[in-house]
């Protein structure tokens, strides 16, 4: 399985539905926080930085849903914590936006840099008035 869903295809490049049927259930493994099975996936190889047609990583998307423990999982087995979907929005500014606090700290944990992507999450922190987090981000 290639690292973003929508390149499996045959010989005559047409999708493999087996491929994005199984893509599908991943990523949907991730918007539900269903860690353990979605880390047996990874164990299993499927990649972790795994993209869907919008450049949403499987980290993307749980941290967008809330799901801290999954986002660690993830970011356990490689995932990358500032990879940013094709608007460059990064994991980190989904989770300030949704005020999913659990998550960003499993992504500042996870090494997220709160300057990564556009609007950052030091941007979104600002936009939304949420002090807190900008001194959390070492941000004024």
């Amino acid at each position: 399985m290639s690292e973003h869903a929508a390149e499996a295809s045959d010989s005559q490049g047409v999708p493999d539905e087996d491929v994005i049927e199984l893509a599908t259930k991943i990523f949907d493994l991730a918007r539900q926080g269903e860690t353990e099975a979605l880390t047996a996936y990874l164990d299993a190889g499927v990649p972790a930085n795994l993209t869907n047609d919008r450049g949403d990583t499987l980290v993307m998307l749980a941290a967008y849903h809330g799901h801290a423990d999954a986002v660690s999982a993830l970011l356990a087995r490689g995932a990358e914590a500032d990879r940013a979907n094709d608007r460059g929005q990064t994991p980190l500014a989904g989770a300030v936006f949704k005020g999913e606090e659990a998550v960003i700290r499993a992504l500042l944990a996870g090494g997220a840099d709160p300057k990564a992507g556009t609007p950052s999450a030091v941007d979104t922190a600002r936009m939304f008035a949420k002090a807190d987090l900008l001194e959390l981000f070492g941000a004024e």
